[in-house]
């Protein structure tokens, strides 16, 4: 299934499909297994209406356009179909035009309440923030299971299962789950059934103390990128109206821990300009273990910052935001997140390109070790 910051567009779409009664049929379109460079990977998802509108486009390209028109058939035949892009499928034209690299698809037509349930139990993980696994059983022997996919969620409170026997055992699907550690790969189970599993997670959560340019700008591209945002001020007014892109909450530093869904998956960022409303609210959030806590000052005040977070045994990246040059709020705005994302997949936020070169580099001096 898509990133958690995707899944609600995907999944607004689905219901509205729903409460028209499936009048316009729509297929889910899902990466199974991929191989060398493609532009997304395995469990990102693509939903495709009828009349050739995408949701959460997988790529843009040739392997794209070739999706939908295999959707058309799907949607007539009412089953699903397993499609690889490859060189021995024969379509390894639309690979070379693209980034160079081989992928499967699973498409599944959406016709029924039945076959959008899994996504209702996603929906639902995703309100109350859990993490969660999902398996998916689609093929056995290569051959697409038919009439549907079956599925399993298991959240820690929660486990969901349409698994009924005739594919795939419960019980090996269970074990393939408890077993998963990587984002998405594919087991095979009972012999020979495929079983994709993924890990899913909730949506990223930016928690903005003070209500200004720059987190109005923080909270607008937060939304572009599907993040849910909380501004907080201690003093909210008519007139510091809240950024338009999220909520606006009145909470003092000592109210924070129990008036924000603080987890470890939150990004906060300090940016009141008021030095000691500042000091407050970090006192209050270095407590907590989020995956990102970062203040925006002057280098002297983000001094005195880190070291007050220093002395609270907590990591604080201030001044907030990758060196990019940035001086207006937008531009700001683009190098927190771009400094939060980088955190989050535990990159370096180094360019594209350099590491390209070093790679470049590392292989010629392989060769030249070689010879």
């Amino acid at each position: 299934m898509n990133s958690a910051n995707e899944f609600g567009r995907l999944y607004d779409r689905v219901c509205a499909l729903q409460e028209a009664g499936f009048a316009q049929p729509a297929a889910l379109a899902t990466i199974t297994r991929t191989s060398g460079s493609t532009f997304r990977h395995a469990g990102a998802s693509m939903l495709v209406l009828a009349d050739g509108e995408v949701v959460c486009e997988l790529s843009g390209g040739c392997p794209q356009r070739d999706i939908v028109e295999r959707t058309r058939r799907v949607l007539a035949s009412n089953e699903p179909e397993l499609a690889s892009y490859n060189r021995n499928s024969g379509l390894d034209v639309l690979i070379e035009m693209g980034c160079g690299g081989e992928l499967e698809v699973l498409i599944e037509p959406l016709a029924s309440q039945r076959d959008v349930q899994f996504l209702h139990m996603l929906a639902q993980l995703q309100a109350t923030r859990e993490d969660a696994l999902m398996a998916t059983a689609f093929a056995r022997g290569g051959a697409v299971l038919t009439p549907r996919p079956q599925r399993m969620v298991r959240a820690q409170r929660t486990v969901w299962s349409d698994i009924a026997g005739s594919h795939a055992s419960q019980e090996a699907v269970a074990a393939a789950l408890a077993g998963a550690c990587e984002p998405a790969s594919v087991r095979r189970i009972d012999g020979d059934v495929e079983l994709l599993v993924e890990r899913l997670q909730p949506a990223q959560l930016l928690i903005l103390v003070g209500v200004n340019a720059v987190s109005r700008a923080l909270a607008d591209l937060a939304a572009a990128l599907g993040w849910k945002s909380i501004v907080v001020d201690n003093a909210a007014s008519a007139a510091r109206p809240a950024p338009t892109q999220s909520g606006l909450l009145a909470a003092a530093p000592h109210e924070l821990c129990t008036r924000v869904p603080l987890d470890a998956r939150c990004a906060a960022v300090v940016l009141t300009f008021n030095i000691e409303q500042d000091l407050a609210y970090l006192g209050a959030l270095a407590k907590l273990p989020l995956a990102y806590l970062g203040a925006i000052g002057s280098r002297e005040r983000s001094a005195r910052m880190c070291a007050a977070a220093d002395a609270l045994g907590a990591s604080l990246w201030a001044p907030a935001g990758l060196d990019i040059g940035a001086e207006n709020p937008q531009e700001i705005a683009v190098a927190i997140v771009a400094e939060i994302l980088a955190q989050r997949n535990h990159r370096t936020g180094t360019s594209l390109s350099a590491q390209s070169s070093e790679r470049a580099g590392e292989r010629a001096l392989e060769r030249g070790s070689a010879a």
